[in-house]
């Protein structure tokens, strides 16, 4: 059954900027926090810009962050460029990017070579198989379930690109395959009322 937020509640989100890791096609957890590039920096900027044309209201929305630097990072540019408090913000760890354990900072191909055998078999089952040391799909699910059935008002948070892309595999109820296919999309805003996400992409 397809995950929906509360009756009446427009949710708003997006993945944090490009960061150097993103950039150099490394596994970016929760460990290896790296600044976000030029580029991403504009995406932040590009976010505010849709979100001020999506969601007129957007000084009345509750706004939530993961408490990893990327994420609060680009809150706070897209606070700055909304003309809103940098610090009129929370934090929530359910919103934290999928733990990668013992493959933070690695790129595929180091991860592969390391752990060959980890490797494959999570490949095989994400929902299921733990990367080492971290979480699984499911594990990430749990957590963004949480979060949604505690939503009680209109609300624009930033997160990551696992977490996203998990999340919008829960609304569409797609199993974890088609969740691991869908893209992670930087500078861009997701709506979503009742399990109906609408994607915004920068004008």
């Amino acid at each position: 059954m397809a995950l929906s937020v509360p009756p009446g509640i427009t949710l708003y989100f997006c993945r944090h900027g490009q960061t150097e890791a993103n950039a150099e096609k490394r596994f970016q957890g929760r460990t290896r926090d790296t600044a976000l590039t030029p580029l991403g920096i504009e995406q932040a900027h590009a976010v505010a810009a849709t979100l001020k044309r999506v969601a007129p209201d957007y000084a009345h929305l509750a706004l939530v962050a993961s408490p990893l630097p990327r994420a609060r990072r680009t809150m706070e540019i897209v606070l700055g460029e909304l003309d809103l408090p940098p610090e009129g913000y929370s934090t929530d760890e359910r919103l934290m990017e999928i733990d990668l354990g013992a493959w933070d900072g690695l790129t595929d191909t180091e991860a592969r070579a390391r752990f060959p055998k980890e490797f494959v078999e999570r490949g095989n089952d994400k929902w299921n198989v733990r990367v080492p040391g971290g979480e699984n799909y499911a594990d990430v699910a749990e957590r963004a379930i949480s979060w949604i059935q505690d939503l009680r008002a209109d609300t624009f948070a930033v997160s990551h690109g696992a977490f996203t892309r998990i999340l919008r595999g829960l609304f569409a109820d797609s199993t974890w395959r088609q969740m691991s296919a869908l893209d992670e999309p930087q500078g861009v805003v997701f709506r979503v009322r009742g399990n109906t996400v609408k994607r915004f992409d920068p004008k």
